[in-house]
């Protein structure tokens, strides 16, 4: 028991840690999991999960798996297929079977698996990973039509690659245990078993919608019932048919996803930590499983290294440039797609799965779809991961690469912030759900969106993606932090902020710190604040730094009443100057400040002199000049 408690620390210790590092290098985070894993297991020694769980391996293994599918499904919504429905359908059917078919024949003449071995991993190989597929198009930026494509692909495929190796082997022992047997007498039950299974899933869904918006589960326990769900529905649809329940879960996650139900919104960020947990959890667990004997096929072979090739420039770009003949994807377009399939954790776990069933059946050479596979994902990950923003660039369907800033809230002030930061080359788009507050931005000529920034429709009709900071600015405080607290899971909450409450304000109606988002400026002007100084004729005003320029003598050039709100970087990141927080100026920074009007503060400094001077004349008794007409 110790042992195993032991090893699960040091997994869980091991796969945040190689996500903390890869959210620092920018690496992949698979890659760093992988070498975690290896190093841990076959290099050292220090975790062997089959010693320490046993017959309990596999079965947490496949859960973990299915809950990865199921919120994978949770982030497909229908209404993303407008513009790439046609493509994700051409790849979901007829993509299937053609890279079945050139994967099957690549494995048999090129990497030397014996028939039934290649017509197996040539329907696990149909899997593109989500789970690693939907990092890499966060990290390039990539535009919408690509990104939904792949995202799609990714998930849809999932669960097809499965069913299409669980085709292959239930065909080859059927054959063992029947000769003569075609494949009619093995694949039409398989299929009626899949959809079978994907009603079970959609007839879950449904109830879930149902039960939740009625209050029958309370709140506490939505999340628990949920995740209990889906494991039931797995395990039960998995008696149907082997792997079958990786079916279910997916329609299961995909019909929720596309129901009215604000329970399943409200835990998105619950989910995607459980999805983050599991991912790295069982991918140090499978990496670090591997054994010497394994990887024995690689090293003494010139065959897996010509496979490889083979898969990444032939194999792939048939299946997609054949699959989307005849669509309206352009061509930039379905190179990028063509390009981009790197494999993660269902590959691994259905090849290990399927290896040993292979070896139970006495077929030679199941064995080698360990190390093999591990081999696909190494080298897709590292081809696709280190290339995914050069080829996107290249080929001109990567997405504003400056962090842009969206502003919630049309206002003078915010009007006058977005003039500023289009002329910096910073991405701005201003939100409001009034059309008559939206006139000056229209006037301006300014990107705006008219509707409602909670809503959910905003997320299909609004793409979000390039903004990376938040602004919530409108007239009404409370409704500034509902947003800023809305969005604070998914941009981060150091990267929502809103104006500070009003120094007229009334302490016993402040809202509380942790349902606000970050306060800007440091004086914590509030809305009331900067709409009166608007009035009063304050502006914006930037200033770059230099070497010959710094911080200091920005400073000294501002009037002392003058405000800096943030800076811009030269890469175009954004840094806020805040009550809590103060960024660290460097020369090629661009600073933004919120000035008062010279004449209003020439007069203030004129009034600071008089009364300076009437002080200095009091003391030595004597008064100053004065104007003779105002005496």
């Amino acid at each position: 028991m110790t042992s195993q408690a032991l090893v699960i620390a040091a997994v869980g210790a091991l796969g945040i840690g190689a996500q903390w590092l890869a959210w620092r290098t920018g690496w992949p985070a698979i890659v760093l999991m992988l070498a975690a894993g290896f190093i841990a297991g076959p290099v050292t020694g220090l975790i062997d999960p089959e010693a320490t769980f046993g017959n309990l391996l596999d079965p947490m293994i496949s859960v973990g798996v299915a809950l990865i599918l199921f919120e994978g499904g949770l982030s497909l919504d229908l209404r993303e297929l407008r513009h790439s429905g046609k493509a994700v359908m051409r790849l979901a059917t007829v993509g299937v079977l053609i890279g079945w078919a050139l994967g099957t024949l690549a494995g048999f003449y090129i990497a030397g698996l014996v028939w039934p071995v290649a017509v197996l991993f040539g329907g696990i190989l149909i899997v593109t990973g989500p789970t690693v597929v939907i990092p890499l198009l966060r990290q390039a930026n990539v535009q919408p039509r690509p990104n939904s494509i792949l995202k799609w692909e990714g998930i849809v495929n999932d669960p097809t690659g499965a069913l299409c190796a669980v085709i292959a082997y239930e065909y080859f022992r059927f054959v063992q245990e029947n000769p003569g047997a075609t494949p009619l007498d093995v694949v039409p039950p398989l299929i009626i078993a899949a959809l079978l299974a994907g009603l079970v899933g959609y007839a879950a869904a449904r109830a879930i919608a149902y039960l939740f918006p009625r209050g029958a589960i309370p709140e506490y326990l939505k999340v628990p019932v949920l995740f209990t769900t889906v494991i039931g529905v797995f395990v039960l649809t998995n008696q149907i048919e082997h792997e079958a329940g990786l079916v279910a879960v997916t329609v299961m996650g995909i019909t929720l996803a596309n129901r009215d139900v604000s329970s399943i919104r409200s835990i998105h960020p619950f989910k995607e930590n459980v999805a983050v947990l599991l991912v790295s959890g069982i991918f140090i667990l499978l990496s670090s499983s591997l054994k010497w004997e394994e990887l024995t096929y690689l090293q003494t072979s010139i065959r897996p290294l010509l496979f490889l090739l083979a898969l990444l420039f032939l194999v792939r770009p048939l299946t997609v440039l054949i699959s989307l003949l005849g669509t309206d994807v352009p061509w930039n377009e379905r190179l990028f797609v063509a390009w981009i399939a790197p494999r993660g954790i269902v590959l691994v776990a259905i090849s290990g799965l399927f290896a040993l069933r292979l070896g139970d059946l006495g077929i030679e050479g199941g064995q080698l779809l360990i190390g093999l596979s591990f081999a696909v994902v190494v080298v897709t990950v590292i081809a696709h991961g280190f290339t995914v923003n050069l080829v996107a660039r290249l080929l001109g369907v990567k997405g504003t690469s400056r962090p842009g800033l969206l502003i919630v809230g049309s206002t003078a002030w915010t009007i006058e912030l977005a003039k500023q930061m289009e002329a910096i080359k910073t991405p701005v788009m201003i939100v409001d759900q009034s059309w008559q507050r939206l006139g000056a931005a229209r006037r301006e000529g300014l990107p705006f969106y008219h509707g409602e920034i909670l809503n959910e429709a905003t997320e299909h009709n609004l793409d979000l993606s390039p903004f990376q900071v938040l602004v919530a600015a409108t007239d009404n405080e409370a409704y500034n932090a509902l947003v800023c607290n809305e969005f604070a899971h998914e941009i981060g909450r150091d990267s929502v902020y809103q104006l500070g409450e009003n120094s007229e304000g009334d302490d016993r109606h402040a809202l509380p710190e942790s349902i606000r988002g970050r306060a800007l400026f440091t004086d914590g002007f509030g809305v009331t604040d900067v709409n009166e100084r608007q009035r009063q004729g304050w502006a914006f005003k930037k200033t770059r730094l230099s070497d010959e320029f710094d911080f200091d003598d920005a400073r000294e050039k501002l009037p002392d009443s003058a405000t800096m709100l943030l800076l811009v970087r030269e890469d175009g990141t954004l840094r806020f100057f805040t009550h809590a927080a103060t960024p660290e100026p460097r020369p090629g920074d661009t600073i933004i400040s919120f000035v008062p009007p010279k004449s209003q503060e020439e007069q203030a400094h004129k009034r600071a002199t008089r009364e300076s001077a009437k002080g200095d004349a009091a003391k030595s008794g004597t008064l100053p000049e004065t104007n003779p007409r105002t005496r």
